[in-house]
């Protein structure tokens, strides 16, 4: 087989494989958050449909198929059926790039475990989640609703307001891994400082206040508690997507959890030193333990995300954006100078 004929169905089969996974991933997200959101707050959560309501998220989408797919009369058509699509476009994009494990040998092929390694990678899943923004913004000016065109405006301000403070979070980790290839970026992590700790960028590159940076602005940039201000039920029914029914309502809920499994993977790999882990054993063990101890970090941090929706009140509009500006933007650029000082202090 041409090395050209190999590199391409392995392309074809790692795409369908990444989407395959991460739409499975984003039901089995809402089924976990609606699981342990139930035990905080006292009550079981899906139970009925399969063992444990495992196969609620099945049953979930077959009536989002088969819902009626209502249009109100009053809403700008092509843009109104535009912005689900773009808002799940974006989020599905993303994923192209993030590697998710080391590499594998089939027919002595090397196939590394990512749809396609750019050497820009981090500036690419930026610039595609900031565009993300559209889809909601669009949707809430179509939509021809005074509800929805204030969760609309809410969403803009707060995307671009948080953005700015996650980019500025993710400096300091190009600073001291010295690359924006995240596959270079993971591999700058490899081996232990003071003989057992693991060199990840949030213990031995001292970037813990920006991991906390970046942590808040994930939550904004995802519309999620106790952010929810472009939803916020108790005062704009449901934000942005009021208008919307059957699978374009369905299409937001998927960018969003896509969104949640992009911005943890882009954590683990940046922090928390990707799939670096124990590897031992037998070679087939060896090859699969980085990818599980890659998607065992990603799972805790949406296990946090989960445990803050559960624990954690909305803010108020003026607390959220003066959090943004007046705390979280003067920390991350005080972040930032002084891991410049420290890198080059060491060099």
């Amino acid at each position: 087989m041409s090395n050209l004929l190999f590199f391409l169905i392995a392309s074809v089969v790692k795409i369908v494989l990444v989407i395959f996974i991460l739409l499975t991933a984003v039901a089995y997200t809402v089924w976990l958050e609606r699981k342990v959101v139930g035990h905080m707050q006292n009550r079981w959560g899906p139970s009925r449909v399969g063992p444990f309501g495992l196969l609620q998220p099945a049953a979930d989408g077959i009536k989002f198929l088969f819902k009626e797919d209502l249009t109100p009369p009053h809403v700008y058509r092509p843009l109104f059926i535009a912005a689900p699509m773009i808002a799940v476009i974006c989020a599905l994009t993303s994923i192209s790039v993030i590697p998710f494990g080391t590499s594998i040998t089939i027919f002595g092929h090397v196939v590394p475990l990512q749809i396609t390694d750019l050497n820009i990678g981090l500036l690419l899943i930026l610039g595609v989640t900031s565009i993300g923004v559209y889809g909601v913004a669009l949707a809430g000016w179509s939509s021809n609703s005074k509800y929805s065109l204030l969760g609309g405006l809410r969403a803009s301000a707060q995307m671009v307001s948080y953005e700015i403070c996650l980019g500025l979070s993710l400096v300091g980790v190009l600073i001291v891994s010295g690359s924006f290839s995240l596959r270079e970026i993971v591999e700058s992590q490899s081996g232990h400082f003071w003989g057992f700790l693991p060199k990840w960028n949030i213990l031995y590159g001292w970037q813990f206040i920006a991991f906390f940076i970046y942590l808040m602005a994930a939550y904004a940039e995802t519309n999620r508690l106790p952010f929810d201000l472009p939803e916020a039920e108790t005062e704009l029914v449901a934000g942005y997507h009021t208008e919307y029914s059957a699978m374009k309502f369905a299409m937001f809920f998927m960018a969003e959890y896509a969104n949640m499994i992009t911005v943890a993977c882009v954590a683990t790999l940046l922090f928390l030193g990707g799939w670096s882990g124990p590897v031992g054993g037998p070679p087939f063990l060896q090859a699969i333990l980085p990818t599980f101890w890659f998607l065992a970090k990603v799972f805790v941090f949406l296990f946090l995300y989960i445990w803050v929706r559960g624990t954690l009140p909305r803010f108020r509009y003026d607390q959220l954006m003066a959090f943004g500006w007046k705390f979280l933007f003067p920390l991350a650029v005080a972040n930032l100078v002084v891991t410049a000082f420290v890198v080059a202090y060491r060099s």
